[in-house]
């Protein structure tokens, strides 16, 4: 253009136009940028197979023990009653404490008892001179009737009389033992050794004595050491226990003192031993169990009568089995399973059929080969048909794995 009005607008429009190609060529760039940015540089490692550690079965002799729950009762117990009635004058024991044969433990008042046999002794006296007159007076009929100065009646009344006389005597002796023996009776004794219970009368209370049939109750006294412990046997186990004593597999508890354990409350081992000394001879028909009694040593007076503990019996003949630790043992809704590493370190699932405990470990009776390896630890890092990274475990309690012992 000519004019100077041209010339302006037409650097005004290269002004204006001039700066776009540059900001598209900018915001392509970017996009480019964005786009490379989103695509992976490079596929992500897989994770490693997870650890677990393992350990085969222990192969060992074990034998079943059956768990029954058993109430503790004393193998004596006796009711401490006055023979003799009377007032308390002392209580000669400490409540609870262990008190022995003959040892003393009431003192009922002895003073009228003491008159009855001083009564008593006199009266033996008069029969005793009564015998005497009795025998002078038949020693003189006897004399008197060879010269025929008295007559045979007499003789024979003479001799009567002096059995009345000896008769007389000894109802006086018995009188006076009787009377002796009410004196010792207000002494109140002891029966057998082991605890007693507390003093139900106290000094200056009149007790009555057995003579009327309705002696007072003293105290109690019950013996420790060694005590019973009652438990109900299960019909089940009962038939068990007879198949295997007519196999020769188990000797009966009717002829055998089998040995028992017991587990008091709280206890997890066994703590004291005992053996099998009584079976009933019927089934309660109510329960269906068999009242069965076990005798326990008790040296250290821990059990008290009335007390609960878990009794073990021994239920089985010795036997090979696998063991493992319980805690290698998991549940699928009705079933137990343990888990078990292949050969190419795939974890399988296990179905097993358990048996009891024994020294910590689990018997296992079906499912499983002394040379499975079996997840101990890491099982909720396992998942079956997955590779695992398996260790070995150190020797579980009882021997090491696979041993026989």
């Amino acid at each position: 253009m000519s004019g100077p009005d041209g010339s302006e607008q037409f650097v005004k429009t290269h002004d204006f136009v001039s700066p776009r190609p540059r900001a598209i060529v900018g915001l392509l760039a970017a996009a480019f940028a964005v786009a490379g940015c989103g695509q992976p540089a490079s596929q992500a490692a897989a994770p490693p197979p997870p650890a677990v550690t393992v350990a085969q079965p222990v192969k060992r002799t074990v034998t079943d023990w059956d768990e029954f729950t058993g109430r503790f009762e004393a193998m004596e117990e006796v009711q401490v009653r006055p023979r003799v009635g009377g007032f308390v004058n002392s209580v000669e024991f400490q409540d609870g404490a262990i008190v022995h044969q003959g040892d003393l433990l009431y003192v009922i008042d002895p003073r009228p008892f003491e008159a009855v046999a001083e009564q008593a002794d006199g009266q033996l006296s008069d029969a005793r001179a009564r015998v005497e007159l009795a025998k002078r007076e038949l020693d003189r009929g006897l004399n008197l009737v060879q010269t025929s100065a008295v007559s045979e009646q007499v003789v024979d009344q003479r001799r009567q009389a002096l059995q009345a006389a000896h008769a007389a005597e000894v109802q006086a002796e018995g009188a006076l033992k009787a009377a002796k023996l009410n004196i010792e009776f207000t002494h109140v004794t002891a029966p057998l050794t082991g605890r007693v219970s507390r003093h139900l009368v106290s000094p200056g209370n009149l007790v009555q004595g057995s003579d009327n049939g309705t002696s007072t109750l003293l105290t109690s006294i019950v013996t420790l050491d060694p005590i019973y412990v009652y438990f109900d046997m299960d019909e089940a186990t009962f038939i068990k226990y007879s198949k295997l004593w007519f196999e020769g597999r188990r000797p009966s508890s009717r002829d055998t003192a089998n040995p028992v354990q017991i587990m008091l409350a709280g206890e997890t081992k066994p703590s004291h031993e005992g053996t099998i000394n009584f079976l009933d001879n019927r089934l309660d028909v109510s329960t269906g169990t068999l009242r069965s009694r076990a005798v326990i040593k008790n040296t250290d007076l821990s059990i008290l009568p009335g007390q609960f503990g878990r009794v073990r019996l021994i239920g089985s003949a010795p036997y090979e089995a696998l063991l493992i630790p319980d805690i290698a043992v998991a549940t699928d809704q009705s079933r137990k399973i343990v888990f078990v590493v292949k050969p190419d370190d795939t974890v399988e699932a296990r179905p097993v059929v358990l048996g009891p405990l024994d020294d910590g470990l689990r018997v296992i009776r079906e499912g499983l080969k002394a040379e499975d390896r079996v997840i101990v630890n890491g099982i909720q890092r396992a998942r079956v048909g997955a590779k695992v990274a398996p260790a070995p475990a150190q020797a579980p309690a009882g021997g090491k794995p696979g041993d026989k012992s």
